[in-house]
């Protein structure tokens, strides 16, 4: 029974999920949900009472099963969760409101010197309505827009100010109260980013603008004005109003098109952006609505922690390859190793993020290539040094270590290819590397085996296909380093390094079997009697060694040509 409920409530879910996808994308109209006329509507599935679960004596009679449920009950608790959604978020927006209310400078008239003389109402589309008295004078001082929108009343009479569909009241309100504060950037200390890029944007975009009243003249404007009756200016931002006043229709041409004029705040705001720390999100929204408000140079200051100078880019190879070349020569282990790691993420990191940026600077193929040659170099001048070594010598371990620090920069470098997807080119370059196997061969493998990974770290990009080259650069790879790698397995196993020997093992098998046949013949051949006689020390690629059975033996292949050609003669 338990399972049976759960199951009907999961397909419950879904289809409340499925019906509101199908609305949002206008699929069913909002009348065909609607109940018809004269019937009793449906009450959404939250107030049906279900009964109780039957005793475990009576449950093989009555298994109860929950109704599936109607595409209006399931519209009708989808209304209930949304009207609960909206209630939530207007209460929350009361108490926001209200906290900025309670110390607005103009709520105290013995500092303003009596109460305000114009009601100010921000209304939100939710039907959200805030009323304040403010006062002229700090309207007409602190905003052009208002200096020369309520200078038409001449001074005279109260009037009423309306500002209608709000996205959020409470940043317009709190422009309001910035109006009345002397220092506005400690009344902007502690607040959030995105609350004071929501208050630049009201203040410089998103207000409005009054034009001239219509239709009614400038004697019964006086009229209206001298009578001291309420002069009303309703202001919205999305449709003209209609206005009634004292049995007269007043229409109004409203625009949403020029700023409140707060230069103060508008500069507040921007100065604190250039002052407080962003975080990644924040320096995203504040790049964002920047470059969407028309501000001049006045964004300059705020923008110059994320602007590029032009030099930058012609520079850029340059300070890659000084930073990738510090971290090649630190001299701390441990700082070095998380120079690494952090390097690594940065040259790789997706930027498809980023779309308020311009193109990204990279590190060109040219520079990590250039660095590949140093390292290689470098290995090639300490692998000398070790053949010419006495045993009898004592920084045998100070020469151990530097191999192993010169073949782990390799990597490090060539892991960077692999992840720009060019390292193709290093499979040849690693591959015609003759002179440096030979001094391989020759040094303690304790010394060396630390190289070897270089190969192993090819093949396993190779069998991932990560690294595409000709099947000639994939064998003299192969013929070049697999001795060694065999000889070295051991070693590499049992170092202090972790190694995925599994890894090592499948990648090595994937590419010998991208080689033509008698070259994987050749190579498994010899491998099978390496590692009868080696065992453990020795990768085991059984996995290829059956793979080439089967080609070889089983599923033999022989290519036939299907182009046929008939020569005949005609007579003449």
């Amino acid at each position: 029974m338990a399972s049976e409920y759960n199951q009907s409530s999961t397909t419950y879910g879904k289809s409340k999920n499925q019906v509101s996808t199908m609305l949002k994308q206008g699929f069913i109209p909002d009348t065909f949900l609607s109940p018809p006329p004269n019937k009793t509507p449906v009450l959404p599935i939250s107030r049906i009472s279900l009964s109780p679960p039957p005793s475990p004596n009576n449950s093989a009679r009555h298994v109860p099963t929950r109704p599936s449920p109607t595409l209006l009950e399931m519209m009708s608790d989808e209304q209930t969760h949304e009207s609960k959604l909206a209630l939530e978020n207007r209460k929350r927006a009361q108490e926001r409101v209200s906290r900025v209310l309670e110390t607005a400078p103009f709520r105290n008239p013995g500092e303003w010197g009596g109460f305000g003389d114009v009601k100010l109402t921000v209304a939100a589309r939710d039907g959200f309505r805030v009323s304040m008295d403010v006062h002229r004078r700090v309207l007409v001082g602190q905003s052009r827009f208002f200096a020369d929108k309520l200078s038409r009343s001449g001074g005279r009479g109260a009037v009423s100010v309306e500002i209608c569909d709000c996205d959020d009241v409470e940043v317009y309100v709190d422009a309001v109260v910035m109006m009345y504060c002397e220092d506005l950037k400690r009344r902007l200390m502690g607040e959030d980013v995105s609350k004071v890029l929501g208050l630049l944007k009201v203040l410089v975009f998103c207000v409005f603008v009054c034009d001239d009243l219509l239709l009614v003249s400038r004697e019964l404007q006086l009229a209206l004005i001298d009578a001291g009756n309420w002069l009303k200016i309703r202001v919205s931002c999305l449709y003209v109003s209609r206005l009634l006043k004292c049995g007269c229709t007043m229409v109004l041409c409203l625009q949403v098109s020029a700023a409140i004029m707060f230069d103060a705040g508008v500069m507040s705001c921007l100065e604190y952006l250039e002052a407080v720390p962003w975080s990644a999100e924040e320096e995203g929204k504040v790049v964002s609505h920047l470059s969407q408000l028309e501000l001049d140079d006045s964004v300059t200051d705020v923008l110059k922690r994320v602007s590029t100078e032009p030099s930058t880019s012609s520079r850029a190879d340059d300070i890659f390859s000084g930073l990738l070349t510090g971290v090649l020569q630190a001299n701390d282990d441990k700082a070095r190793r998380e120079m690494k790691t952090l390097i690594s993420r940065l040259l790789t990191e997706d930027s498809s993020d980023h779309v308020n940026y311009g193109n990204r600077l990279d590190i060109s193929k040219d520079a990590l290539y250039n660095l590949c040659h140093r390292c290689l170099s470098s290995l090639v001048l300490r692998l000398s040094e070790a053949t010419c070594m006495d045993e009898s010598r004592q920084d045998r371990g100070v020469l151990m270590g530097e191999i192993a620090r010169e073949a782990d920069n390799m990597q490090w470098i060539v892991d960077i290819l692999i992840a720009k997807k060019c390292g193709d080119e290093f499979v040849k370059l690693w591959g015609d590397q003759k002179e440096l196997a030979l001094l391989h061969s020759k040094v303690p493998v304790m010394y060396r085996h630390e190289i070897s990974r270089i190969t192993a770290q090819l093949c396993i990009a190779i069998g991932r296909g990560h690294i595409l080259v000709h099947k000639d650069a994939r064998y003299s790879l192969l013929s070049t380093w697999l001795e060694a790698l065999y000889e070295d397995f051991g070693w590499m196993r049992r170092a202090g390094r972790s190694l995925d020997k599994k890894l090592v093992e499948d990648g090595l098998s994937h590419t010998i079997l991208t080689l033509p046949l008698p070259q994987q013949q050749a190579i498994l051949l010899n491998w099978f009697d390496r590692f009868l006689n080696k065992g453990g020390d020795c990768p085991n690629i059984q996995k290829a060694f059956e793979v080439w059975w089967r080609r070889t033996f089983i599923r033999q292949y022989v290519a036939e040509s299907h182009l046929q050609i008939t020569i005949c003669d005609y007579p003449n």
